[in-house]
């Protein structure tokens, strides 16, 4: 006896949990209104250092002019003199308001390149989801389990790998300026001070250079790892559809309390009616003309096969006439709609069925 090729059965509802389709615009706008976007901090970080070292190459020599004359104004008498008989709340106030216009330069520049950085990664956003207070977040439980999770481990790797770059960099750029930094044991403090500025801004924009190589690598990282995070399950879309178009069972039983309603205001108009055309089984046309109302003929009612039988029933009981006119009674049916003028293509057709109707209804 042959064995089946497929012994074992697999049940596909087993999967229906996996997070194996991607979040849908819902689950994205969700997740953007709870602050869980895809953003690099190293991006921004290496950005906001590249920026204020290339400020410092360019404006270099005005800030150490700055620092130069600051330090020079600290060590002069005559301002040592004044501070002491002004007071030292004085002195401290000058001194820090001098740094400050130094410095204020280099936080304009940071806060800037920040705000522009995040903006390009996430756009708008402000969201208060996340500094929101929860209970979960002290949970020791969970708490271990961040620590070991493996974003935890990226993170450290990403930690080491950055302290690696910045270690390779400067030992190459204090390589690369051996003989600058041998010398400025013989110059003057002065030319020591210039040439240890310049291997420093050197230094740092290498090592913005190499960290923003690896902030970019980290941005795709982040963008991976969201996308990963925001994944659906087929059932988390089967649900997320219930929840916003409804239960498809709940929306099927409105559909018919609606079709049922709209049958009995049909119904419900028929005894008014002049005439039911029909084919003569199949459909069933019902008019009506006031002419103290209508300016012309209207469909009051129509149907096809039950519905149709169903009509000229009540027809019956509330001795409405029934003419038979296959050719009219498609034709309305196809053209005319419920509560609409019949065109006037139909008026000498229906003109007859009328006029026929009136002559029975007269007394003989």
């Amino acid at each position: 006896m042959n064995k089946p090729l497929y012994p074992l059965s697999v049940n596909l509802q087993f999967f229906a949990g996996e997070k194996t389709e991607k979040a849908t615009p819902r689950k994205r706008e969700d997740s953007r209104k709870k602050g869980q976007v895809a953003k690099s901090a190293d991006l921004t970080g290496a950005f906001a250092l590249f920026a204020m070292f290339l400020m410092l190459s360019f404006f270099g020599p005005v800030i150490g002019q700055q620092l130069l004359t600051l330090i020079s104004d600290l060590l002069s008498p005559e301002y040592l003199l004044f501070n002491v008989t002004g007071g030292m709340s004085d002195m401290v106030v000058d001194l820090m308001l001098r740094v400050g216009l130094i410095l204020a330069p280099f936080f304009i520049v940071a806060v800037v390149f920040g705000i522009l950085i995040n903006y390009l990664q996430i756009g708008t956003l402000f969201s208060l989801e996340a500094i929101q207070p929860k209970l979960e977040r002290i949970d020791p439980i969970k708490g271990v389990k961040r620590i070991v999770s493996m974003k935890a481990v990226v993170e450290f790797l990403k930690s080491l790998f950055k302290l690696l770059i910045i270690l390779t960099t400067a030992v190459a750029v204090l390589w690369k300026n051996q003989k600058e930094l041998s010398r400025m044991a013989v110059e003057q403090v002065r030319e020591s001070i210039v040439a240890l500025a310049s291997i420093t801004i050197e230094l740092g924009l290498w090592v913005s250079v190499a960290l923003l190589a690896l902030a970019f690598l980290d941005f795709f990282y982040q963008r991976f790892d969201f996308e990963k995070s925001i994944r659906m399950s087929k059932q988390d879309i089967k649900d997320e559809y219930k929840n916003t178009e409804g239960d498809p069972l709940i929306k099927s039983k409105i559909k018919q309390q609606q079709r049922e309603m709209a049958m009995r205001r049909m119904m419900q108009e028929i005894p008014n009616a002049d005439v039911v055309i029909t084919n003569p089984t199949h459909y069933a046309v019902v008019i009506r003309y006031d002419d103290t109302k209508d300016f012309a003929p209207l469909v009051v009612a129509k149907g096809v096969d039950r519905v149709a039988f169903h009509i000229r029933d009540v027809a019956k009981e509330h001795d409405v006439a029934i003419v038979e006119n296959k050719p009219l009674a498609r034709a309305l049916y196809a053209q005319i709609d419920i509560g609409e003028v019949v065109d006037e293509s139909f008026y000498q057709a229906i003109a007859e069925v009328l006029a026929f109707v009136y002559q029975m209804k007269q007394p003989s």
